[in-house]
């Protein structure tokens, strides 16, 4: 006689097969299958996320503007990719969402810390953070920066940008705050990508902005990112990141480049960060809906 357990598992493999076979009654389902290169019993698995895509691609095709956004993180879409034969989902964000961020970063380089709204509550330990962080600052002494991750638009980049705009205004420090993904695609553009590698490794403060938002390849994972990071960390360089992916999240998500699964290089980075950050999460209401 068969166990509870097998039995539960039973019933769960015929919901998810009745599923599959429902959702490949769309054509748009079964082309998006084929496009994955996916085999019938990893589609299985994954079927609610699958469709959950094509709604969310169908909602962004018919929106116009993020006031009338119907998907889980208000401009972003989920994206399914195949890696080493494995599905993943990631979020990337929509036309009007990187306007968004455009507008944002020119904002952010005019805020200070006296700007800091301290009417949500939930920014409390992390804005305490960066009061002892900037009165405790001396450019002569080893100190970590933050690892700050949590929800989307819940002001990450605004809070730790005003702090390294004071203390590039206040104690005259040299500050880079760059967006991750921009940050790759400028370098590919560079005449001379040794120079600007440098300003990255060499500036007093850096924040690598949405670490974990970009397409990973074995280039910006291990070219770019690992050889700014082991340089700043020789040199005793403060450094800060902003991600929506906690830790755990963003060394899954550094795993899969382009050309495959490769875990050890992406623990590598992942130590790296650990050895030059505190880690703080922060979970706010969205400040840009």
């Amino acid at each position: 006689m068969a166990s509870l357990k097998e039995l539960e598992k039973e019933v769960n493999v015929l919901d998810l097969e009745a599923s599959f076979k429902e959702a490949c009654l769309d054509k748009e389902f079964v082309n998006l299958v084929k496009a994955l290169h996916l085999n019938p019993k990893e589609a299985m698995k994954k079927t609610s996320q699958l469709v959950n895509s094509l709604e969310e691609k169908k909602n962004c095709q018919e929106c116009k503007g993020l006031y009338m956004c119907k998907n889980a993180y208000s401009g972003c879409q989920v994206i399914p990719e195949v890696k080493e034969d494995s599905l993943y989902f990631t979020y990337k964000p929509c036309k009007y969402q990187q306007q968004v961020y455009e507008k944002e970063k020119e904002q952010n380089k005019k805020i200070r810390m006296k700007d800091i709204d301290t009417k949500d509550k939930k920014q409390i330990p992390v804005i305490k953070w960066l009061d002892t962080f900037y009165e405790e600052f001396d450019v002569m002494q080893n100190k970590k920066g933050l690892y700050l991750h949590g929800s989307f638009g819940s002001g990450k980049t605004y809070l730790i940008s005003a702090l390294l705009n004071e203390l590039h205004d206040v104690k005259h420090v040299s500050v880079e705050i760059v967006y991750f993904p921009d940050l790759l695609r400028s370098l590919k553009a560079f005449d001379d990508f040794s120079y600007n590698m440098n300003r990255f490794m060499k500036t007093d403060l850096l924040l690598i902005d949405d670490i974990g938002a970009e397409k990973v390849t074995e280039w910006g994972r291990d070219e770019v990112l690992g050889t700014i990071l082991q340089e700043r960390m020789n040199q005793h360089k403060t450094t800060f990141f902003t991600s929506n992916l906690n830790m755990k999240e963003l060394e899954e998500h550094l795993s899969l480049s382009s050309s495959g699964v490769d875990k050890v290089k992406a623990r590598r980075i992942i130590e790296r960060i650990k050895q030059l950050t505190e880690d703080l999460e922060l979970i706010a209401e969205n400040k840009r809906n």
